[in-house]
């Protein structure tokens, strides 16, 4: 089987900051993705949603309750549950520093990012491509009937070649990387995984690839070894993008079992 290419025009090895740069910024803002553009990071790793307006959203979580302090993030309500309208007024960026226990982060004034709301897909795209390269990650659990593929499909349409050329779509959920590869083909997907009790038995090892026919892999880096890397890139001839290494001899380490990407919290440590 023919797999495309994993942004073959950008120089190895990729490197993803994780949610942006999560460990300066808060996670999955306009900050954390400016700061890593402003560190020299090329990659950045976002999450998306639909809301109840149907906007694609950025954010981790199906809901705010570990970003946003009581009373100030949604009465907990999913994101599937509000409409942008209400997302648009939750400051993502109000805590940030006394709830991520990050060193840096606690040496940052609570003040500094106050005002920080979940940006739109749309507004991401923008402003970073095709200047840096994005992984979208697809936050479903739907396995039918899911809007957020072809919503991820149209937008990406809609920016042509600015973003087509700079993207790539992953998530945990197969069925919803087969639904967008389906419908935007020329994109390169990937399925995640890792050993954890939120995902199904059959796909904490990477069965996943066959369900989706994904084009490059996304596994838990402890996952990864010389065997694995061997038999995933060697023999079925996918690329491998490594979460969520934050220490340099680890992600060197990586790269020399075979990997082509890394995705951190911190790539400032890195560069």
């Amino acid at each position: 089987m023919s797999r495309l290419p994993l942004l073959p025009d950008r120089r190895r090895p990729l490197i993803f900051a994780h949610r942006g740069c999560s460990s300066l910024a808060p996670e999955n803002t306009m900050a954390a993705f400016r700061k890593a553009r402003d560190i020299g990071v090329e990659g950045i790793e976002l999450d998306i949603h639909v809301c109840k307006t149907g906007e694609l959203v950025v954010a981790h979580d199906d809901n705010f309750l570990r970003t946003v302090p009581e009373g100030l993030n949604g009465g907990g309500r999913s994101i599937e549950e509000l409409e942008y309208g209400e997302i648009r007024a939750i400051d993502v960026g109000a805590a940030f520093g006394r709830q991520s226990g990050v060193q840096e982060a606690q040496a940052v004034a609570p003040l500094t990012f106050r005002g920080e709301h979940p940006p739109l897909l749309a507004q991401v795209l923008e402003e970073f491509c095709p200047g840096m390269y994005i992984d979208i990650e697809l936050k479903t659990r739907k396995t039918r009937d899911d809007p957020l593929p072809g919503l991820t499909a149209d937008m990406l349409k809609h920016f042509g070649d600015r973003a087509l050329k700079s993207v790539t779509v992953s998530s945990f959920n197969p069925f919803s990387i087969l639904a967008f590869k389906k419908l935007c083909p020329t994109v390169p997907t990937a399925v995640i995984w890792c050993v954890d009790r939120e995902v199904p038995p059959l796909l904490r090892y990477g069965f996943g690839r066959i369900i989706s026919r994904c084009d490059y892999l996304k596994p838990v880096y402890r996952q990864l070894n010389r065997f694995s890397s061997f038999r995933f890139r060697t023999l079925e001839g996918r690329p491998l993008v490594a979460w969520t290494v934050d220490e340099n001899a680890l992600a060197q380490k990586l790269l020399k079992t075979g990997c082509d990407g890394i995705i951190s919290n911190r790539p400032q440590d890195l560069l």
